[in-house]
């Protein structure tokens, strides 16, 4: 595998040249913006220039190249495959009650017998992303599944994934990788608990409306205070975790919605009934922690060219502020010298929790390395 990258801004342009490539097995992974749903010349320049390459990307909450992260750009990673094979597949989506089939019919049509693993981006507005895995799971449990849903920073009005190289809203795209391609994946937090745990009384898939019989969206302003009048962008801040009794596994999830109406709270991935739900929080130190873990759980040894694609969440990025680029610099020091990083802060993101089965997880990075 050869690496190359690059930034577009619609001030200056790409800040290289276009590299001439005729590799049949071209990926280019694009994270921007999303005002460049609008804004749409570097794709049509990139698809010109490379008309037989795989395009994949979405819109994100901040765009992450290198040791460095960027806003209002687009962040672009060109990888060259030699003796692996790729394949894509894209699905509209029209809301949360189409995820579980999505992510079926995308699986269905990405099996094959040497598949290794599939990379999933998704709409990060219209979709619940724990029906969106389980329908993954159920077509092709065993094989490596990991991705995110797109961002649009603290706005949460409108995300693109990149179709057939144009980005477009309400898709969801798959990219399977097949034959000799290496995958890795680690996915880790560093937030901490805090205050009681309580159980779940009354949810509907991703809305919860009661926390031990009481208003979920009341009892949640408690704890926020003066940062209440910011929600849903303020929420991220604070994630919930959730266990099962008797389990030790544990999923966090962030808000992406709030109804004052029903006193409700619309979270990125579903919400059990039954299930204990406690706030969480956490300070840089932490959240660098959780980033150096996800990458020791993704890295291998190797001399050839990694492409690492590191997607982060935007609540972790709203913690650490002006030093959130110390994540990413941590996860390029503990991977191979070798490794190029691209990737994108995200209302979600897609990987197994350590092994087995991939799961949607909120407040992670989450890292998927591939090499050959």
């Amino acid at each position: 595998m050869k690496i190359s990258t690059l930034t577009y801004t619609v001030a200056h342009g790409f800040s290289s040249i276009l590299p001439n490539i005729s590799s049949p097995q071209l990926l280019i992974l694009i994270f921007g913006h999303s005002d460049f749903l609008e804004h749409t010349h570097p794709f049509e320049v990139l698809t010109e220039k490379y008309p037989q390459a795989t395009f994949m990307g979405c819109s994100s909450a901040g765009e992450i190249l290198g040791k460095h992260i960027h806003d209002n750009s687009l962040v672009i990673a060109l990888a060259q495959f030699e003796s692996s094979r790729l394949h894509m597949t894209h699905i509209a989506i029209d809301g949360a009650q189409d995820s579980h089939h999505a992510g079926r019919v995308l699986a269905d049509r990405l099996t094959g017998d040497d598949l290794k693993g599939i990379f999933v981006l998704s709409d990060g507005l219209n979709v619940n992303g724990s029906e969106l895995v389980q329908g993954f799971n159920d077509v092709v449990a065993g094989v490596t599944v990991t991705g995110g849903l797109a961002g649009d920073g603290e706005h949460f009005k409108k995300t693109w994934v990149l179709k057939d190289g144009k980005p477009t809203s309400h898709t969801i795209a798959a990219l399977g990788l097949y034959g000799d391609v290496k995958i890795g994946h680690g996915s880790k937090g560093g937030w901490k608990p805090f205050g009681p745990a309580r159980e779940v009384t009354r949810a509907e898939h991703n809305v919860l409306y009661e926390l031990a019989g009481k208003p979920a969206l009341s009892l949640y302003k408690t704890y926020l205070g003066e940062m209440a009048e910011g929600l849903p962008a303020t929420g991220l801040r604070f994630p919930l975790a959730l266990s099962q009794p008797g389990e030790t596994k544990e999923l966090v999830r962030t808000i992406l919605a709030v109804d004052e109406a029903t006193q409700s709270l619309t979270f990125a991935g579903d919400i059990p009934v039954g299930a204990y739900a406690q706030l969480m929080r956490a300070n840089l130190e932490q959240l660098v922690e959780g980033a150096e873990d996800a990458a020791l759980m993704s890295a291998t040894k190797t001399d050839a060219e990694v492409l690492c694609i590191s997607i982060s969440c935007v609540g972790r990025r709203m913690v650490m502020g002006t030093d959130a680029e110390e994540e990413v610099e941590a996860v390029l020091d503990i991977l191979p010298e070798s490794t190029q990083q691209i990737g994108f802060y995200s209302y979600g993101e897609i990987s197994p929790y350590a092994k087995g089965s991939c799961d949607l997880h909120n407040q992670t990075m989450t890292l998927t390395t591939l090499h050959e």
